[in-house]
């Protein structure tokens, strides 16, 4: 199979050259993305100076490294249907996207020619063609060692390109099983590369580029100033380790093959004892700090896309997304959870709620009161305190006539929100924004996954030494007798499974971790049920806004002095909040075989012998068939 046809293969090689040639080349306005202009570099010698490579390089990094969520759903993005893969059960983004809708079958449902993932544009923006990213690697790979820079040099280059092309082929792994496997520099007068591989023969080539990495990258040391966000050692240990949890886990182990598990987890545990031993890597102290603090002072960050709010086009707009109106934002819907993540933390003792095993009683109308302190952390309900711009005691109102507010969200999150002001609530005119770095890998989540690991192999002991310390971090109470921070009444993998699976839903809300985690798992076609979300009225409608809005002599509104945690209190203003479902859309309704989706029908035409996927219409093609 070709990957394109002939004539559009041959546009994309010479896009690959043409980007090849950096001189005078802007990207970005820092060490790590820029470097000086030249005086221009022809594509021929491209691989022999580290200045050329390097600014060869970041645009890799800028087109593989994930962006802040949310920042490229945009039309130009696959066509605009990046929302397929942010698609989850955790928020009501589907309610303001239709491909989200389409993908979790709240609104019709996913064809062959929706999925856009590889990407169907000839340019070298982010998400605009992976095989893009892919052929940038392949040159590299295939002609730095025949080059002039120094081996050191060389080894440097080639353990972060040998890592960025096992990132792109495992991200199309995770939504294909198979796909087109070219490891050279293309010829077009030479065309040979055909069909599909299979997810086995993709992961061979994954674990073989990252260990590769892992050996050429020893020994190598990025200093934060000019190299924070560069891949080292410890970052390709814990890709790999990621992995072979996937190549172990139900969506490519339907089977359950038990010696893939045993792998994983001795991958894990080498990945979380290096970034602990090692490196030095300790979770955080306090939970919400976790994307506030950058740099050496974010001991458990591991991988990170860095952004700035004052350098020109290195911003983002999640402050504002993440904001309510009456704080300058916009209330992004993907940023409102939905009952499913509100009902997920469990109560302060660590025990679901409804629990008899629970030391404190869940109370539907106070429902904010004795949970999870993530809880306190993330969300912002009626009443609830949110500091931003500098107040320490501001106070965020979600009741449906709230004054200065628009766009109202009965909840909002309060992470990827800065306490002190930022530079500009809006990233505008490629500046601003809160310029917060995205965490894409952090300790907390290799802990997880080695607990997972450990879980499925029988060692429950080590899965909940994991989980154990995120959850003392968390500040969640050990509790008495063998409470165990709630870990005391699991007693089989079954229930450390489901545990597991629930921890990260609350340990990584909003880091888009739940759309893999659904499908990783197969749990995926398991959602039944609404979308769904709260909303909070008011008693006696505009009588009680009157009360609750009107302002003293020194201006601070009545609902500001009142004690929203005395239930009595509440409920004299307030009515329990209501449950809804935004858009009356369909229960959710994902058909089974979407765990691997199928190429666009662009895709397919251009080339040859690009099957599509099985369940798909025409499908013929099995991922994990070897």
């Amino acid at each position: 199979m070709k990957i394109y046809s002939n004539n559009i293969l041959k546009k994309a090689i010479l896009a690959v050259t043409i980007a090849c040639s950096v001189s005078a080349c802007k990207v970005n306005d820092d060490e790590f993305f820029e470097l000086p202009d030249r005086g221009g570099i022809d594509a021929a010698s491209l691989f022999d100076a580290e200045g050329s490579v390097q600014l060869h390089i970041n645009r890799v990094y800028d087109n593989v490294i994930p962006q802040f969520i949310y920042q490229d759903n945009v039309s130009s993005t696959m066509s605009g249907r990046y929302g397929i893969h942010l698609a989850s059960d955790e928020n009501i983004f589907p309610a303001a996207d239709q491909w989200a809708r389409t993908a979790l079958g709240l609104q019709s449902a996913l064809i062959n020619h929706d999925v856009r993932f590889a990407g169907n544009t000839y340019n070298h923006a982010s998400g605009g063609n992976k095989y893009f990213d892919i052929a940038k690697c392949n040159a590299a790979i295939k002609y730095i060692p025949g080059g002039k820079m120094s081996d050191a040099k060389k080894k440097e280059f080639l353990g972060q390109y040998h890592a960025l092309r096992a990132m792109t082929y495992f991200e199309l792994a995770k939504v294909y099983g198979g796909v087109p496997l070219t490891l050279e520099p293309i010829d077009p007068q030479n065309i040979n590369v055909k069909g599909r591989a299979s997810a086995r023969q993709i992961f061979d080539v994954v674990l073989s580029d990252i260990n590769k990495s892992i050996e050429y990258l020893e020994g190598v040391q990025w200093q934060d100033a000019n190299g924070r966000g560069k891949i080292d050692k410890l970052i390709a240990t814990c890709i790999k380790a990621e992995v072979l949890m996937y190549w172990a886990s139900p969506q490519f182990n339907p089977g359950n093959d038990e010696s893939r598990w045993i792998t994983a987890r001795d991958a894990n545990k080498v990945a979380y004892e290096l970034a602990y031993n090692t490196h030095g890597k300790r979770l955080l102290p306090n939970y919400a700090d976790i994307f506030r603090l950058e740099g050496t002072e974010n001991t458990e960050a591991i991988l990170v896309r860095t952004y700035s709010s004052t350098l020109e086009r290195r911003g983002h707009d999640g402050e504002y997304r993440a904001r309510p109106a009456s704080a300058q934002g916009g209330a992004h819907q993907g940023f409102q959870a939905s009952t499913r993540l509100l009902d997920a933390y469990p109560m302060k003792d660590g025990n679901p709620i409804g629990s008899t095993a629970s030391a404190y009683t869940y109370d539907p109308v106070m429902f904010w009161q004795n949970r999870d302190p993530r809880f306190e952390a993330t969300i912002a309900y009626n009443g609830s305190t949110w500091p931003l711009d500098g107040d320490l005691n501001r106070k965020q109102w979600t009741y449906n006539t709230a004054i200065n507010e628009s766009n109202l969200r009965g909840v909002y999150s309060k992470r990827f929100t800065s306490i002190a002001p930022p530079t500009s609530v809006r990233y505008q005119s490629n500046l601003g924004g809160n310029g917060m770095d995205w965490i894409e890998i952090r300790l907390a989540e290799v802990m997880l996954n080695y607990a997972e690991c450990a879980n499925e192999t029988g060692d429950l002991a080590t899965a909940k030494d994991m989980v154990r310390e995120i959850r003392k971090r968390a500040k969640i109470e050990q509790g008495t007798g063998t409470n165990d921070y709630g870990l005391g009444s699991i007693t089989s993998e079954g229930q450390m499974r489901d545990l597991i699976l629930n921890e990260r839903m609350i340990e990584f809300a909003f880091e888009n971790k739940r759309n893999s985690d659904l499908r990783r798992t197969r749990r995926m076609h398991l959602l039944t049920g609404n979308m769904e979300t709260i909303e909070v009225l008011l008693r006696n409608g505009n009588t009680t806004k009157n009360i609750l809005e009107a302002k003293d002599a020194n201006g601070v509104m009545f609902r500001d002095k009142i004690n929203i945690n005395d239930k009595a209190t509440y409920l004299q203003y307030f009515q329990q909040a209501r449950v809804i479902s935004p858009g009356n859309y369909q229960p959710y309704n994902i058909p089974e075989f979407h765990y691997f989706y199928t190429f666009h029908n662009d895709f397919v035409n251009s080339g040859i012998d690009i099957q599509p996927t099985i369940g798909w219409a025409g499908g013929t093609f099995d991922p994990l068939a070897d």
